[in-house]
């Protein structure tokens, strides 16, 4: 989710959107939601209120240097698994969805291309485990840049997890699926924010940028506002039966 025009858009269609797709549980990636880079306390709260069950976050996790010394108390707010094992808050936590269902929700980032203490495949079984002792619907963020680390992830996990889902990009891909093992898997859910811009920028700032090697200030665009994701159903035992990406204009 981008800025303003994201947060706007989810505010606006959250409870129609679980209405018609009969949605149990909800799970937002929200590190762009402060004017299009890291998120502050007081708009995670605000996201939860909406109607998100649970965020996730990235990079720009400590962008907000307010979150420091908030997220340890944010029990639906989950970092980055594999931040140095300093950093303050927490990368597994468990929401009820709607019927009751226990959920677990991991967040790690990618290695390639990303700044992290570890690689995601040294902290993701331990995590995986701790999870299975609760429940065996479990939800995996993989925030991040590569698309070979997140399908190796995912095929990694299949059978274990109930889906794994990237983030980080803002383009959706098309291969959302249910892999043999019973996990579903999408390299990346896209963006809800303005797509009339370069991954939610205004274009002709990112484009100077990437034409001149000159430092821009980027401001988020406004135009073309659509909410993507994914939808993942599964069954009790946590194998997933379906996994398919949603795209919905905003009005």
């Amino acid at each position: 989710m981008v800025g303003l025009p994201g947060r706007t858009a989810l505010e606006e269609r959250l409870p129609s959107l679980r209405e018609e797709l009969d949605v149990d549980l909800c799970i937002v990636n929200g590190e762009n939601v402060a004017d299009g880079v890291g998120i502050t306390p007081k708009l995670a709260k605000k996201l939860l209120e909406m109607g998100a069950d649970a965020i996730t976050l990235g990079n720009h996790t400590w962008r907000r240097p307010e979150m420091v010394g908030w997220i340890d108390s944010a029990e639906r707010v989950v970092r980055p698994a594999n931040f140095s094992k300093h950093a303050p808050g927490r990368a597994l936590t468990f929401v009820a969805a709607r019927d009751g269902t226990e959920v677990a929700v991991i967040n790690v980032m990618g290695y390639l291309f990303l700044d992290v203490a570890y690689n995601p495949f040294e902290v993701i079984d331990e995590l995986v485990d701790e999870a299975r002792a609760r429940t065996p619907v479990i939800f995996v963020d993989m925030h991040g840049e590569a698309t070979s680390e997140k399908v190796a992830l995912s095929r990694w996990l299949d059978g274990r997890v109930t889906a794994v889902i990237g983030t980080h990009t803002h383009v959706q891909t098309n291969d959302a699926r249910v892999q043999p093992g019973g996990t579903a898997a999408l390299t990346d859910a896209g963006m809800t924010g303005p797509h009339d811009s370069v991954i939610g920028v205004k274009a002709e700032q990112a484009i100077s940028r990437m034409r001149t090697g000159l430092p821009v200030r980027f401001e988020t665009a406004q135009g073309g506002i659509r909410i993507e994701g994914a939808l993942v159903e599964c069954t009790p035992d946590g194998r997933a039966t379906r996994c398919e990406t949603v795209r919905v204009e905003a009005t």
